[in-house]
């Protein structure tokens, strides 16, 4: 070891160690001089400690803020009015024989301090100082801590971690590929892999049976809160299964892996409800299971109302749907349903209904002279509601209902604090539809992907009535992954290729190793992959991914710190055979982008 070099780091020590000599390393997190004694605050990512600087100890050097140290010295006790107790170290000290500065520190642009108030893309450009604050820290090792309780619980249930291809060819998934240009194949691209479906699949077909991997995917697609351009999945597949066996697999993994990183029990099995079942009662696929607040379909009562707009909608083949807010009759003023009104529009909707029982004059709200007498009686009854709750109303198309109430559901209980902070509600979401409408081309797109199994195997259904093998798996309204059954039938997985208009010579150039594949003997099989960004930020109770990434992109998918994306030289765009065609300004080429776009090129 260098003489610089630490014996113990700083939450290592405590009483028992009194008298004992340490050399410690770490940052300077405060300072005080208290007429020539001097007294810092040492820290590292493991704890705070005081150290006591005699004068003749410091001497002429001048120490700073995150100043990088080496203290040298004695561990000794505080006084008894000197403790701490709130802290891990509060009953100790060093007190210091020498000091060296390693390195010296600028002024931060921000206080290193938890809970820490400033702009986000300040801590971003300075991430590596934001990952010094310890709730940071905290964060980053409890990711650590929860991923490899998972990667144990796989290993346990025999499953065999093999890394899949970064650089990979581009296949259909649902978002765009990050493209990456070929030197020695001039023309040619490779893609970054959104997941690693392909190639998992292939390792069922190689007879690997049980295969993991935490996996680094890639998609070019506008970001959310809960979305970066490249993130992190627990991504797994098994040989001979069906649904159950997966379900299965994923509660244990998930059981042992909030016994071992969180000391917690969660509810086993997890609950379960079809795609259709959870739009019907939630408007939604990943419905928020800590509170109530279901649809409830009126179209039994809308007959018995003289509103036209709710049987019209019905007339229409649409749907005539409500939601009880408890409590929200008292609660919800006349100018606070406005904001309401103007998201359900935004939302798709022409209008919100709404209605506030009341016992003198039958309440309030634009439906309240529609719901007199054994009308409102029946509503009320309908509903499950009373004086004082506030009733919400939507009437247009299936999925208008089921997005404008979805939507108003959850954000009219964030607004009157309903939704409990504490449960961990899991749910399965099973038998969603097989394929989609694209409201562009009108041609048929995959709900989940291309190798998801339908239900009936025969597909002989019209296309918009089949439903897939594909499951999802959401935690308290957010979606935490997907999987599903995939085809092992080559001739089942040509059908789905021409209904998504793949056509044979498509199908070849696109997927003809899968394919080929797929006549050597396939296994049924299936899998699922979590997202681990996600499930983490969950735990931590954050709304955001982003504390949970060590260096996260902006919503613009830029990184501030880097300075990325950004251009390259012409040299380095000609080694790929890419020419630039891009209109840049003036001072632009200085970074490597070319003032004048060429011809678009190979």
């Amino acid at each position: 070891m260098s003489d610089w070099q630490r014996t113990h780091h700083c939450g290592a020590l405590s009483s028992a160690d009194e008298g004992t000599e340490v050399i410690l390393n770490g940052w300077v997190h405060a300072r005080r001089n208290l007429g020539g004694i001097y007294f810092i605050e040492l820290r590292d990512r493991y704890s705070r400690l005081q150290v006591v600087l005699p004068e003749e100890v410091v001497g002429d050097l001048h120490v700073s803020p995150e100043d990088c140290l080496c203290i040298r010295g004695k561990v000794g006790l505080r006084g008894p009015k000197d403790t701490n107790p709130e802290h891990p170290t509060g009953e100790i000290e060093v007190i210091a024989e020498s000091i060296e500065r390693l390195a010296p520190s600028k002024v931060p642009p921000f206080e290193i301090i938890e809970d820490l108030d400033t702009a986000v893309e300040l801590r971003l450009r300075y991430r590596y100082l934001d990952l010094r604050r310890p709730d940071m820290q905290r964060k980053l090792m409890h990711r650590s801590r929860f991923i490899a309780a998972m990667r144990n619980a796989f290993l346990a249930r025999d499953f065999c971690e093999i890394e899949t291809p970064i650089l990979t060819k581009a296949t259909p998934e649902g978002a765009r590929d990050y493209l990456v240009p070929s030197r020695v194949h001039p023309g040619q691209w490779y893609a970054l892999p959104q997941s690693p479906q392909i190639f998992k699949q292939l390792l069922m077909i190689s007879g690997m049976d049980r295969y993991f991997q935490v996996a680094r995917c890639f998609r070019d697609e506008d970001l959310r809160a809960d979305r970066q351009p490249e993130f992190t999945q627990l991504d797994m597949e098994m040989s001979f299964v069906e649904e159950e066996d997966v379900f299965a697999t994923w509660e244990g993994v998930l059981g042992d892996t909030f016994r071992e990183a969180m000391d917690m029990e969660i509810e086993l099995p997890f609950p379960r409800l079809t795609w259709c079942e959870a739009m019907n009662r939630f408007g939604s696929d990943k419905p928020d299971l800590r509170f109530e607040m279901e649809l409830v379909d009126l179209a039994d009562w809308v007959p018995n109302c003289e509103f036209g707009v709710f049987q019209s909608a019905l007339d229409n083949g649409g749907r005539v749907m409500a939601i009880r807010v408890p409590g929200g009759g008292e609660r919800i003023s006349r100018g606070q349903m406005k904001p309401l009104e103007k998201q359900a529009k935004e939302l798709g909707a022409k209008g919100l209904a709404w209605w506030k029982p009341g016992l003198e004059g039958g309440g309030a709200g634009p439906l309240a002279r529609f719901v007199e007498g054994d009308v409102g009686a029946s509503l009320l009854s309908r509903m499950g509601a009373s004086e004082g709750d506030l009733l919400l109303f939507c009437a247009d198309s299936e999925d208008v209902v089921w997005r404008v109430l979805g939507d108003l559901r959850v954000s009219v209980a964030r607004q009157l604090d309903l939704i409990p902070a504490g449960p961990y509600r899991f749910l399965w979401v099973t038998s969603f539809p097989m394929f989609e409408r694209d409201e562009q081309t009108g041609g048929w797109t995959s709900s989940h992907h291309p190798f998801t199994a339908p239900e009936d195997w025969d597909m002989k259904a019209d296309p918009g009535s089949m439903n897939s093998r594909a499951y999802d798996l959401v935690l308290n309204g957010w979606e935490l992954g997907s999987g599903s059954i995939r085809i092992h039938r080559q001739e089942v997985q040509q059908r789905v290729f021409e209904l998504l208009g793949i056509d044979a010579e498509q199908q070849q150039e696109k997927f003809g190793f899968l394919l080929e594949a797929l006549e050597y003997g396939p296994p049924p099989h299936g899998g699922f992959a979590v997202g681990l960004d996600r499930i983490v930020a969950l735990t931590l109770g954050l709304d955001s991914i982003r504390d949970v990434v060590a260096f996260p992109k902006t919503l613009t998918a830029t990184d501030v710190l880097c300075d990325a994306p950004a251009g390259v030289s012409a040299e380095q765009l000609a080694d790929v055979y890419v020419r630039n065609t891009t209109t840049v300004t003036a001072g632009e080429s200085e970074h490597g982008v070319a003032e004048n776009p060429a011809p678009a090129g190979s």
